[in-house]
């Protein structure tokens, strides 16, 4: 294995899916020596959402990274603040601003985007139409992978959908996109809209909104990107406060 890197990098699932669905990304990055952790988020609501992804935080002892692929980046948003965290990956991603929720929005699509299939609410959570699943969410999966996924989905709570977010971290931390050219979920135009919108480092793959189980070398690209931009402005802001520090010469230090 790689030497171990500084930067902890934590995922985040977004709705009708679990943590398992990052395996083939996690596989990557620990090969490449990052040390990962994978939020169960259980999408009940956003505030329980962002309580499980700040218990991760919480645990580390180095600066994390957070990616969040679709919904998970309405968690990353808010979780964002988290003092651990340096850096925002969105894959295929929601990254909403101050007052906005994934209901919100979604809630007008423009003429001819696709809609995606959520049938009406059961109990409070919300499934898509397994007859559909494969077509909207997960096209390029293989048939037998993607029938699976429709059959385990996990239940996405309405509460969830209609969480807003009180402070983007994206206005304070650096932030990366990913937008999935083919996805029928989140609209490519809307995905490029709220990357520009948040200042983030732009890719572009061909890919259905599953993209993170269809295509995990191109997104683990991407997060080593995010990792590799974080640590060298870490550096520089370190060689830039030595600099400060000789200029004074002995005896004092800049800062306080």
């Amino acid at each position: 294995m790689a030497r171990s890197k500084p930067v902890h990098v934590v995922l985040v699932h977004g709705g009708f899916v679990d943590g398992s669905g990052w395996q083939g990304v996690y596989r990557i990055l620990t090969r490449d020596g990052y040390s990962v952790s994978i939020v169960q988020n259980p999408t009940t609501s956003l505030a329980d959402d962002v309580a499980a992804a700040k218990l991760i935080l919480d645990a580390q002892d180095s600066s994390s990274i957070l990616v969040g692929h679709s919904y998970g980046g309405v968690v990353i948003t808010e979780a964002g603040n988290h003092p651990n965290v340096v850096g925002l990956v969105y894959i295929a991603a929601f990254a909403p601003s101050e007052g906005e929720s994934v209901d919100a929005l979604i809630k007008d699509p423009p003429p001819g985007a696709p809609v995606p299939p959520i049938l009406a609410p059961r109990d409070g959570r919300l499934f898509l139409e397994k007859e559909k699943f494969h077509a909207s969410f997960a096209a390029d999966v293989d048939e037998e992978e993607a029938a699976f996924m429709a059959d385990s989905q996990v239940p996405w709570g309405v509460d969830a959908l209609r969480g807003t977010i009180t402070k983007a971290a994206w206005r304070t931390k650096p932030s990366w996109y990913l937008v999935s050219t083919e996805d029928r979920m989140i609209p490519p135009p809307a995905q490029r809209s709220m990357a520009k919108r948040a200042g983030a480092s732009t890719v572009e793959e061909r890919g259905s909104h599953a993209i993170y189980v269809s295509q995990p070398g191109a997104v683990a690209r991407l997060i080593a990107e995010a990792a590799s931009g974080v640590e060298r402005a870490s550096a520089g802001h370190e060689t830039s406060r030595t600099l400060r520090d000789d200029d004074l010469g002995p005896g004092h230090h800049a800062g306080s």
